[in-house]
């Protein structure tokens, strides 16, 4: 289920990314005092009193710069505020209102979104005056807050959480296999999706175009339900920004948070770059169900290694994501296209695969009498017992008698040997070690 979005924007040099550092507690956004720093969009979810919403971090609106830079930053802050539910309008107390302010407020007005009003850099109470003439901005209350100090992002916080929308229940079936496919520009991603419609499609829409324009596709596969989930590139509008080298990101979060399997794809003639991983890193930290597929296999110099290299590659890149199957194809020929979904469908099996406790203990026991944990300072962690907590992603909970003796390497070992007895592929496992005091 997608969580509402929230888009910080403002003219360059207003203190959006130390916001947003502080809305999501990290540092992903660069901080520096420079016009333009922030060139790409960045994306965090935040959580307050229960909500949880994406937080989405943009470059600075310049109205009336040359600059290909600019214009790109611009582009970027406009796709961010299209996708955003609720924007935050970022201004600086100590510049006051600037006609870029007033220039960035007519083009929010015209979004229709619901706007919050908040004055940065309000660093000390001197300075808590100095936010009146912001109501000329026209958008109510102005939030006095300050990044550096970290005062006010509470008051921010609760405006926020007041007009964020309520999140729908999920709109599919339980049986329902929802599937969204991301990747860079001119993948194939288009491409794929109409070879799968045009070649297995059973039930769609009747109307006209909504094979290209819809958000979601339903159809059905040897009795099986699917729904495909767009990414940019899908929507006619979405075009528009895939002519710039950036990719348009929160559409594929989107996308991902609602898929049960994604789908990354790969351009099989160009290999692999590193917005690839950016993309795929996303799948990941969302915990999703994860399938590799090379589309263009059809335009490749290939001979009987060709295909090896290839997965080797993709498994040198992507260490973190060794479970994910990879599948080679041509959506064009529709070579090969045969063999995706039955690894979707596999791969969401997995996601959903509940192991029983006696039989994770078994396991584990023997994975500790074969190779007993290591000892650290004449201390060696004691694992006391294993549970499965949770499916979508695959969670297990990993008892101990203390949790800093677990080694990473020693948790990734456990995790290969639950593998090697359940299969999981194509799924992330999330494992947390606990103290086992802390079972209540």
């Amino acid at each position: 289920m997608a969580r509402p979005v929230v888009a910080i924007v403002g003219r360059p040099n207003v203190g959006k990314s130390t916001i947003f550092n502080r809305l999501i507690g990290d540092r992903l956004a660069i901080v520096e005092d420079k016009p333009g720093i922030t060139r790409d969009r960045i994306y965090g979810v935040s959580e307050w009193n229960g909500k949880p919403f994406s937080v989405i971090d943009t470059g600075g609106i310049e109205i009336d710069g040359d600059d290909v830079i600019l214009k790109s930053i611009r582009m970027q802050a406009e796709l961010a505020i299209e996708e955003a539910d609720v924007i935050v309008f970022m201004c600086d107390a100590k510049s006051g209102v600037t006609q870029s302010d007033e220039e960035v407020a007519q083009i929010l007005f015209r979004s229709g979104k619901p706007i919050v009003l908040a004055v940065n850099k309000v660093d000390n109470l001197a300075r808590h005056d100095e936010i009146y003439e912001f109501y000329s901005l026209g958008f109510g209350d102005p939030i006095a807050i300050s990044g550096s100090h970290g005062t006010g992002i509470g008051d921010l916080l609760d405006a926020i959480v007041d007009i964020l929308p309520e999140l729908n229940d999920d709109e599919y079936d339980e049986d329902v296999i929802r599937v969204a496919l991301i990747g860079r520009p001119n993948v194939g991603k288009s491409s794929l999706v109409n070879a799968i419609l045009g070649e297995e499609r059973v039930i769609v829409s009747d109307i006209a175009g909504t094979t290209r324009d819809a958000i979601d596709t339903p159809f059905e596969k040897d009795g099986q339900r699917y729904v495909l989930i767009d990414t940019a590139g899908m929507r006619k509008r979405g075009k528009v920004y895939e002519t710039t080298e950036k990719y348009s990101v929160m559409r594929a979060m989107r996308a991902i948070e609602r898929a049960d399997v994604v789908l990354i794809v790969i351009n099989g003639e160009e290999g692999i770059i590193d917005q690839d991983k950016h993309i795929a890193g996303y799948a990941y930290e969302a915990g999703k169900a994860s399938i590799f597929v090379v589309n263009k296999w059809d335009i490749v110099d290939k001979d009987d290694k060709t295909m090896h290299e290839f997965e080797r590659k993709i498994r040198d890149h992507f260490l973190f994501m060794t479970y994910a199957p990879i599948v080679f194809l041509s959506a064009k020929t529709k070579s090969r296209l045969h063999k995706l979904l039955p690894v979707v469908q596999h791969a969401a099996e997995q996601h959903t695969l509940r192991v029983q406790t006696h039989l994770l203990n078994d396991v584990v026991s023997d994975a500790v009498a074969i190779n007993p944990p290591p000892t650290d300072k004449g201390r060696r962690l004691r694992i006391n017992y294993v549970t499965q907590v949770a499916v979508k992603p695959p969670t297990i909970v990993v008892f101990v008698n203390d949790p800093e003796l677990m080694h990473f390497s020693y948790e990734r070992y456990l995790e290969n040997k639950i593998r090697g007895a359940f299969d999981f592929e194509g799924t992330p496992i999330r494992i947390f070690t606990r103290r086992k005091s802390d079972e209540s």
